[in-house]
């Protein structure tokens, strides 16, 4: 069912540390910034040969990731991400096994532009799991 890593995500608390952290000490390719308001973050996406750095920092302090970080505050892995060909064959599989879609199995557009969901971490050893349809 899941197809390649798209993104690990980490949150940040200090958004242009770790812009800087990837694009300077690191050498990577460091998007810009973009405001994803309907997931409360913005997002920076790294570029490495095979998949993406994801950085989460909140846009609000209603955002899950100021939640994260209050826990978490050096930041941290928040989730993977996976892609699926099919997301809503995909999760109707998934809930057939018992495991928990976030938000109710709804779908939302994540930052790339593309439908994703959210699988309960407690169904997946503490790993938060994205899954995005390529």
């Amino acid at each position: 069912m899941i197809g390649r890593l798209n993104h690990v995500a980490i949150a940040v608390p200090d958004l242009d540390a770790g812009i800087a952290l990837y694009r300077d000490t690191l050498g990577a390719k460091v998007n810009a910034p973009q405001d994803e308001p309907d997931h409360g973050v913005t997002v920076v996406f790294i570029d490495l040969p095979n998949a993406k750095i994801e950085l989460l920092h909140p846009l609000g302090d209603d955002s899950p990731i100021a939640e994260f970080l209050a826990k978490n505050p050096s930041g941290g892995i928040h989730h993977i991400c996976y892609e699926v060909e099919d997301i809503l064959a995909a999760r109707d599989k998934l809930q057939a096994t018992g495991a928990r879609v976030l938000g109710g199995g709804g779908l939302k557009i994540g930052a790339h532009g593309k439908p994703v969901l959210f699988l309960h971490p407690k169904d997946f050893t503490g790993t938060l799991i994205e899954l995005e349809q390529i």
